[in-house]
């Protein structure tokens, strides 16, 4: 049994799904793995690191692509190579089949087997292989990194013979996986942190890191079965904002995190919440690629607009590549395991089995 993996477009990716920690696991587990030559060179990981462990490098994808049984990537790759893929090869990935419904229509007709892992269930058992809090949880510790960067005051309170700095307000606009430790990382910087999440479920989480749970009045609790936040009331969407439009008025740094799964972003900060905040303070929003929490987001731009800066980018986790990678990489394996049929050697795509069949593409 073969598993591999081709190099990604490194302008827009740069985490690669096999590290050799983790090739030397499938090996272990009784995979042949293959990658393309060159293939982790840009984050230290260089050829001979996984020859030595048994890995066949070839010199091109294409080879890598004919040769395999198992097909693993961050992104879809792209159509001439798609095309490429045969009956009964697996590709699993960051697939995003709402995007690309019509390629992946068209692998399936094809026989291909396509597992997106963003579609995993929220269930214990498949906590291991959860690509989307391990790299959300990174992306929220970067977002605050980045924000801090970019804040021309100091984060933590001062006190010095020439006067005190005060400590810098933080908001936290979602508290999922990004958000929580996008709490924890600015708590552990000095500030003072608020919090913001239409599931009431978070106020423990966001109070236990030592942040304060800003709580709409009469608020109704909005998360689905799977532990996502839905789109909320006109009722509580106006509350929302009343609170908001005051709260940001004091707040010096806001890092936005609010999805809803397969839709477009909530827009949350309104153009006049913007334009009561005070200059200097600075936006950062995770939520950049799906249309952005703010009005005036632009994908990899920095928008200043009456002195408060708005940043986002499309992908928060090139800056974090090496770490981000070990931990898909682990996630991948984890999956993997799971469709695999040891003792008969062949992958055994179990439709009773919650995890394979809620990531399996129809």
């Amino acid at each position: 049994m073969i598993i591999a993996s081709i190099s990604e477009n490194k302008n827009l990716e740069k985490r690669i799904a096999i590290t050799p920690e983790i090739a030397k696991k499938y090996i272990s587990s009784g995979f042949e793995v293959y990658i393309t030559k060159d293939y982790g060179k840009h984050l230290g990981f260089f050829d001979d690191d996984f020859k030595i462990l048994g890995v066949k490098v070839l010199d091109s994808d294409e080879k890598v692509i004919s040769s395999t049984d198992i097909l693993v990537q961050l992104e879809l790759p792209s159509e001439d190579k798609l095309d490429k893929l045969k009956e009964g090869q697996i590709l699993i990935g960051v697939l995003d089949p709402i995007s690309n419904k019509e390629r992946l229509n068209k692998l399936i007709q094809n026989k291909v087997k396509n597992f997106s892992l963003e579609l995993l269930p929220r269930i214990t058992r498949a906590q291991s292989m959860d690509i989307l809090s391990s790299q959300a949880n990174l992306a929220g510790y970067k977002a605050v990194i980045e924000s801090f960067a970019n804040f021309e005051k100091a984060i933590p309170m001062m006190m010095t013979a020439a006067g005190t700095v005060p400590a810098a307000k933080v908001l936290i606009v979602g508290a999922g996986v990004a958000g929580l430790q996008a709490i924890a990382t600015a708590k552990r910087m000095g500030a003072i942190v608020f919090a913001t999440d239409v599931r009431m479920a978070s106020k423990e989480q966001v109070e236990s890191l030592g942040g304060k749970f800003l709580t709409v009045e009469g608020s109704e609790n909005l998360e689905t079965e799977g532990g996502y936040a839905k789109e909320a009331s006109d009722d509580f969407k106006k509350k929302q904002e009343e609170l908001l439009a005051e709260t940001l008025k004091k707040i010096d740094i806001v890092v936005c995190t609010a999805l809803i799964p397969g839709k477009k972003a909530p827009v949350i900060i309104k153009d006049k919440m913007l334009d009561n905040m005070q200059p200097g303070s600075v936006i950062y929003d995770l939520a950049a690629i799906q249309g952005g929490n703010t009005a005036a987001t632009k994908v990899d731009e920095i928008i200043e607009k009456n002195g408060v800066k708005i940043m986002g980018e499309r992908n928060i986790l090139n800056k974090l590549p090496t770490s981000a990678s070990n931990l898909f990489a682990k996630n991948v394996f984890n999956f993997v395991l799971n469709l695999y049929d040891k003792k008969n050697n062949k992958i055994n795509i179990n439709l009773e089995d919650e995890i394979i069949e809620k990531s399996l593409v129809k």
